[in-house]
């Protein structure tokens, strides 16, 4: 079975078997970690392709600079990322920056982590998380 995945460096969408996840694979483009172990920075240009062409869970964090919580909940999304590569990809969205890209989602507080399987929500939670929990709600 082939595993698509988008480039966050270039776009570029990239297909390769299952077999080659544990390959630390590459953009066949750009030369990029295809499973990245930080946080994507996601952005009102690059978000809707992204969550859609990528075929692995996408956990993304709708955030905001000025957020307290959300300022106080990124080294544990970090470090999530981290842990959960290669098996989910995390991703922020800065809802200012990307006001556009975050409204069909109606978010009402941030932080809100809402978790993306081929384009379609399966889950959300609001407010901030430590690791643990963010891992346990990204893999429940």
């Amino acid at each position: 079975m082939d595993i698509t995945l988008v480039c966050a460096g270039c776009g570029a969408v990239n297909r390769l078997p299952d077999s080659k996840m544990r390959d630390k694979p590459v953009c066949g483009k750009c030369k990029l970690s295809l499973l990245p172990t930080a946080p994507v920075e996601l952005t009102e240009a690059t978000f809707t392709k992204f969550i859609t062409r990528t075929s692995m869970p996408v956990l993304v964090d709708f955030w905001a600079p000025w957020c307290g919580p959300c300022r106080m909940m990124a080294p544990a999304f970090a470090q999530a990322a981290a842990q959960l590569s290669p098996r989910i990809i995390l991703a922020k969205l800065n809802t200012e920056d990307a006001p556009i890209a975050a409204s069909p989602f109606a978010i009402s507080g941030i932080p809100t982590m809402i978790l993306f399987r081929g384009g379609n929500e399966v889950s959300r939670q609001s407010g901030a998380l430590n690791t643990q929990q963010i891992i346990q709600f990204a893999t429940t």
